[in-house]
């Protein structure tokens, strides 16, 4: 552990010092402010509207935060030729991308936490003296759903992680990782569509096959979205929520060793 310590700090202050990374983060507070926004215009549920409008807006910031992060600390880094000075350290290669991982996911763990509670703050003043027929659920409900997003983009960071130790391209680690972010999170609803007959649609049930291949090769990312829990005040499922945080626990793992091995054995000219 000692020995990623250096890789791990080292990201923490480059990925804090980013100035994409705060245009990121405006980005953020700005979709979180278009929460309120829709709350605010909304006629029924305004509390609701706006946790849904800004669980996406975080979810699609710390996406953005995942992939500028791997793509600064990791893949730039291997294009400048920089990553060679690390490298002089007495340990395995390895460590340098465990190590610069796994501080990408505590800044990851910073940026969820603080738009969380500016999320909850917005949530807490929207609609005013308006009592809804349901209360949005605060506590665990929340950060639980908060924690799903992380998560999320925790599996989006280890692919692009995998992709940067492999890409000469500067840009393919970001490129790939929105794609891959996309596909993942519509992946769950393209099954859920196919397996209700696709409205009878000959010719799209002809693609099944191709997503029951795809389904083995890529994970289904909308099984960490949990907000159903807050917005209308449901208990948490705790075994769907197991078994998402298993497949996003395996898929990062695997991500990460094909990114060690890939890189352990990459040659720099």
């Amino acid at each position: 552990m000692k020995s990623l310590l250096p890789f791990l700090l080292s990201a923490w202050r480059a990925g804090l010092r980013s100035r994409s990374i705060q245009a990121v983060l405006v980005l953020g507070v700005l979709l979180v402010g278009v929460a309120f926004l829709s709350g605010m215009f909304s006629p029924r549920q305004p509390k609701t509207v706006a946790l849904d409008v800004g669980l996406s807006g975080i979810r699609f910031s710390l996406i953005l935060f995942a992939l500028f992060w791997v793509q600064e600390l990791i893949g730039q880094e291997i294009q400048r030729r920089t990553v060679l000075f690390a490298l002089t350290y007495p340990v395995a290669r390895g460590h340098y991308i465990a190590g610069r991982y796994v501080g990408v996911l505590g800044l990851l763990a910073l940026a969820a936490t603080l738009l969380g509670m500016l999320l909850w703050v917005v949530v807490l003043n929207t609609g005013g003296s308006y009592e809804q027929g349901f209360a949005v659920a605060p506590g665990l409900p929340y950060w639980l759903t908060i924690l799903g997003l992380w998560a999320d983009a925790a599996v989006v960071a280890a692919f692009a992680t995998w992709i940067a130790s492999l890409s000469t391209v500067g840009v393919l680690p970001l490129a790939l990782g929105l794609a891959f972010a996309a596909a993942g999170k519509s992946l769950g609803a393209v099954i859920e569509y196919l397996m209700s007959g696709a409205d009878n649609d000959a010719r799209v049930m002809q693609l099944a096959p191709i997503v029951d291949a795809i389904q083995y090769l890529l994970p289904d990312l909308s099984r960490l979205d949990w907000r159903a829990r807050p917005m209308y005040g449901m208990a948490p499922d705790s075994a769907a929520m197991t078994g998402g945080g298993l497949m996003a626990a395996s898929y990062a793992g695997l991500m990460l060793a094909l990114a060690i091995w890939a890189f352990s054995r990459r040659e720099f000219q």
